[in-house]
Formats: C-alpha cells, sequence, structure tokens
C-alpha cells in the first residue's frame, strides 16, 4: 500500500487494511460473477460463517494461497488482478509492530495504529492536546501522567515507545509516509508542563515537523471562538490509496475516541459531515507558514522568560 501498483507491503502496515481489502474485492469478484455465497463456501468446502468472516475482513480468520488461486479461478479474476488478491492475502497475515506492546496498548487502538500505517493521508484535528504522532517525549509523559497519575516507569517507557514507532511513519521511505495535515488549536500551545522546558522540547518537535514537505501543522487562534471544531471534538480523517489498475482502495474513514473506547465512521452521509467540518476549519486556521511563525515566537518568548 503506497508502493508500486499490485504491490502490498506487509510489515510497514500491518494486517487490518489488507485483510479488509481483501475481503471487500473478494465480494466484488463474487457478485460481479453472479455467483451466491451459497455456491461459493460449497465450492470451497467452507463453511457460510467462514466466507462472511473473510469477505467483511474479520480478525482472526486467514485464506491460504490454494484457496485464493482457486477463488480467482471459479471468480473469473483476471490475472494481474489476482496478483493483488495474492499480496494483499500475504499482507494480512502479517503482525504490526504494536503487537510487540499487547501489554501497553489498549485494543481499540490496534485497529487505528494498522489504519494509520495503511493511510495515504491523515487529516487530524485536535483541540484540547497535541495530536499523537507530533508529541515530543516529554510531553508524551505529560500526557501519560494526567491519564494515568500511578503509572510504573517500566509503563512509562513503554508508552513512550509506542508513541515513537508509530511516528515512524512520518519519515519512513517504503511505503512513502503519508500526506498530514493538523489543525490545532493555538490555547494547547500557550498551557504549561511540569518538567522544565517540556513546552520548548514540544514547540521545538512542532516547527522540525513542518519542515517535512508532506505534513502541515496549522494553528487554529484562539480568537476564532465557538467553531465547528468545537461541536465534532478531535477527529482523525483517513484516506487509503487505491489498489493496481486503479481499483478503489478502502473507503475514508473517521476515527475518534475516549476514555474507554473509540468509534470508526466510514459511511457516505458520515464522513461528508466530518468533511465539512474540515473544510469550516481550514478556513478558519492560519497558514502553515503563518503557523510556523507563531510557534516560533512562542519558543521564543518562553526562552526569554527564562533566561
Amino acid at each position: 500500500m503506497g508502493g508500486r501498483a499490485g504491490h502490498v507491503p506487509s510489515r510497514a502496515t500491518g494486517s487490518t487494511v489488507p485483510r479488509r481489502q481483501l475481503g471487500r474485492l473478494l465480494r466484488e469478484y463474487r457478485e460481479r460473477a453472479g455467483i451466491s455465497m451459497l455456491d461459493a463456501y460449497t465450492f470451497l468446502d467452507w463453511s457460510y460463517q467462514r466466507l462472511w468472516r473473510i469477505e467483511t475482513g474479520t480478525p482472526g480468520v486467514t485464506i491460504r494461497p490454494v484457496e485464493i488461486e482457486a477463488l480467482a479461478r471459479f471468480y473469473n479474476v483476471p490475472p494481474d488482478e489476482a496478483e493483488v488478491l495474492r499480496n494483499l492475502a500475504s499482507a494480512a497475515k502479517a503482525e504490526g509492530w504494536w503487537q510487540n506492546y499487547s501489554g501497553t496498548v489498549m485494543k481499540w487502538s490496534e485497529l487505528f495504529f494498522s489504519m494509520e500505517a495503511g493511510a495515504s493521508m491523515l487529516r487530524q484535528f485536535e483541540s484540547m492536546i497535541i495530536p499523537g504522532l507530533l508529541q515530543a517525549p516529554a510531553y508524551v509523559e505529560a500526557v501519560v501522567r494526567a491519564d494515568r497519575p500511578r503509572v510504573s516507569a517500566d509503563k512509562m517507557q513503554a508508552r513512550i515507545k509506542v508513541k515513537q514507532q508509530r511516528q515512524r511513519i512520518l519519515s519512513r521511505s517504503f511505503p512513502a509516509p503519508p500526506e498530514c495535515e493538523f489543525i490545532i488549536s493555538e490555547a494547547m500551545l500557550l498551557g504549561e508542563l511540569e518538567t522544565p522546558g517540556a513546552m520548548q522540547q514540544q514547540l521545538w518537535h512542532l516547527l522540525k515537523a513542518n519542515e517535512l514537505a508532506h505534513v502541515s501543522v496549522r494553528v487554529l487562534p484562539i480568537s476564532v471562538g465557538v467553531h465547528p471544531g468545537s461541536v465534532a471534538g478531535a477527529f482523525t480523517i483517513l484516506t487509503f490509496p487505491p489498489l493496481a489498475g486503479g481499483k478503489q482502495g478502502e473507503p475514508a474513514t473517521v476515527y475518534s475516541e475516549n476514555l474507554t473506547g473509540a468509534i470508526y465512521l466510514d459511511q457516505e452521509d458520515e464522513l461528508q459531515v466530518y468533511e465539512e467540518t474540515w473544510a469550516s476549519l481550514t478556513e478558519l486556521a492560519v497558514s502553515k507558514e503563518d503557523s510556523t511563525k507563531l510557534i516560533t515566537t512562542l519558543l521564543q518568548s518562553l526562552g526569554e522568560q527564562r533566561s
């Protein structure tokens, strides 16, 4: 995903996105061929439940290469498109990096990390906290302390490592890093952190991120007042790359989380609401260049206060 047409890198993206794409394509090919679910699962001596789980990309079920070949022939899938199915099946079996942090990462976050790693574009709005992909180590610690005041030193380090692992998608070389647009409230840049120099480190971190061509960090001024994001709250819109031959990839998805879980929205009417909200926020936020100047001024003022 994000690489050359027809190729689906596995380790870099994890399994969720390719598994869902594989299921969707298999369902499309079956329906295009006019083959019922009954005929399909009877052909491979499967159960209805197994076919349904594969077509919906449900975790915990795999499909063997020989089964992919059999279905491709049964559904009359062209050879080049059958290769896409084989690549997706291979990628779907790969483990994501987050599975090494099973005791640290919330279950609902694993799905998001997989989708985040497989996206071609990320657009995120935050009004109360610096986005995870942009957090400096000292800021991560402050966030973890706020969420889990009694967290042990070992767990603290593990959570910092998770954030740093996620942030590698911004600098990876293959597949190409996603286009990332962040809109953050000016209010969160004006707060203080308990650790001396932590906010300076965070502001510097934002400036370095804005130097990347594929990353845009824009500030929403406090003077804006109540705006569409005030009602929507924090959210991320994930867009996914097309498959070989220009075939549609995964549908865009909106992600939003709270203390106990997360929601994923991918229905057309739901996406439209968030697209309109994002469009309004982009009109209200200052440009990338002006945001860099604003953050630089704040960083310099902190330096003067401590001198």
